[in-house]
């Protein structure tokens, strides 16, 4: 792989998400490439397994205009995978796609991916046991899911371009105090969905549009319950009915 970095040898644990469980350990010792500090591509990664693996804190992936491409959605292969390490900047301008996640973020604080294009992986971005997160100018579609979070705090997705998400915009699971503002979401099943245990987090200022469900709170679940707060969002639907402006 074209890629300045310095291999690391890193822990690893095993992450289960309902239907997809991340063995951390399978992922760390296979195909991928370890990488730390400063990072620029310098051609276009085609990867039977997994892409690069972040050994480091405060390290810097910097596509620069290129992609890095999988094998499919159903590979269960993961792009870029930031197991514990703080601070980590992923940005592009650049692609990842065919993975079954393009980006994955575990155990770490302070993430930030920006201005990176996913299509054609089974969840763009998915972070499980993080704490602030910014996911941010990116172009995202289309993938089965867009943004995921699972078990995770002070999430900030904003101003992201989201299309033909087919199962959802943004997904979160038992994730707090987090913010999602200023997106445009269509051509989801849901295009925003909170579950049941997911409370204390704002929407706002969202253009959530063309979506069998535009807006989904814990599938009707009164906002008062979990103390979720939806401000001056543009869409048609709502489960519970009233959260979108003018309705």
């Amino acid at each position: 792989m074209n890629a300045t970095n310095n291999n690391v040898i890193h822990g690893s644990n095993n992450i289960d998400t309902g239907s997809t469980k991340w063995n951390i350990d399978a992922i760390l010792n296979a195909s991928g490439q370890v990488v730390k500090g400063n990072v620029t591509l310098t051609a276009d990664l085609k990867c039977p397994g997994d892409g690069l693996i972040v050994g480091a804190d405060n390290t810097v992936i910097d596509l620069n205009g290129y992609s890095i491409t999988g094998t499919g959605p159903d590979s269960s292969k993961v792009g870029i995978v930031v197991p514990n390490s703080d601070l980590v900047t992923i940005r592009g301008p650049g692609t990842v796609r065919s993975f079954q996640a393009g980006i994955l973020i575990t155990g770490s604080d302070g993430t930030n991916v920006k201005r990176v294009t996913f299509d054609g992986n089974k969840i763009a971005v998915f972070m499980t046991g993080t704490t602030n997160t910014v996911v941010e100018q990116n172009l995202i579609g289309p993938n089965s899911i867009g943004v995921a979070a699972h078990s995770s705090d002070m999430v900030d997705v904003h101003a992201n371009l989201m299309s033909s998400n087919g199962l959802a915009g943004v997904t979160f699971v038992n994730t707090d105090k987090s913010t999602i503002w200023a997106n445009s979401i269509g051509g989801s099943a849901n295009g925003i969905f909170l579950d049941s245990q997911s409370g204390k987090n704002t929407m706002k200022f969202n253009n959530v549009l063309g979506n069998t469900l535009d807006i989904n709170n814990a599938d009707g679940l009164a906002l008062n319950i979990n103390d979720n707060e939806y401000l001056k969002n543009n869409c048609n639907t709502s489960n519970p009915v009233g959260v979108c402006v003018g309705t």
